[in-house]
């Protein structure tokens, strides 16, 4: 049989961190959380982000189940994978990420809801990482992506002109997206 047993717990659990604002019902993120089982990390405060909060949260959920975790970042959630990465002592407890559409927090349009989060963390991840971008994203040029992708140390996928990878990119349930999960870690 090819197919993993589905009655069988998977030997990861796959986080799922929305960017700024949370990602919507028709977003990719929301329809894999429904498909998949795969769990939202929720923020006390989408609108203001609080990079302090958000990383309390993301150690509370990496903490809350034996499992690894596989991250699944969109946006801000790139952000806080990268600084949060920097900062816990569990790191080890995650097997991979994938990180969707990162902004440039260096942006002088940056909305000043997001200026607490500005010096993006420029440090190798401590697990696997695959950072994909849009050709056309309005909240990043690919060459900011592809150097904040290098500075992270992971792989990189164009994914064409797609906007901001979000719900009003047309993507569905974004099976691409969900390939590029599987090859961090064989299984999803």
């Amino acid at each position: 049989m090819t197919e993993r047993d589905k009655t069988s717990k998977p030997t990861h659990r796959v986080l799922l961190l929305p960017g700024w604002q949370n990602s919507g019902a028709g977003h990719w993120q929301s329809r894999w959380e429904l498909r998949y089982g795969d769990t939202r990390v929720d923020q006390d405060d989408w609108q203001w982000p609080k990079r302090g909060d958000w990383l309390a949260q993301l150690e509370h959920a990496v903490l809350a189940d034996p499992r690894p975790a596989l991250l699944v970042a969109h946006s801000l959630g790139c952000h806080l994978v990268s600084a949060w990465a920097a900062h816990s002592q569990h790191a080890a407890r995650v097997v991979g990420a994938l990180l969707v559409a990162p902004p440039d927090l260096d942006r002088d349009d940056l909305p000043p809801q997001l200026a607490p989060w500005r010096s993006t963390v420029r440090r190798a991840l401590p697990f696997p990482a695959t950072v994909v971008w849009s050709d056309n994203d309005p909240y990043c040029a690919p060459a900011r992506s592809e150097a904040m992708a290098a500075a992270w140390g992971a792989s990189q996928v164009a994914a064409g002109p797609r906007g901001h990878l979000n719900g009003d990119s047309g993507l569905g349930d974004w099976p691409e997206g969900r390939e590029l999960l599987k090859n961090l870690t064989g299984e999803c």
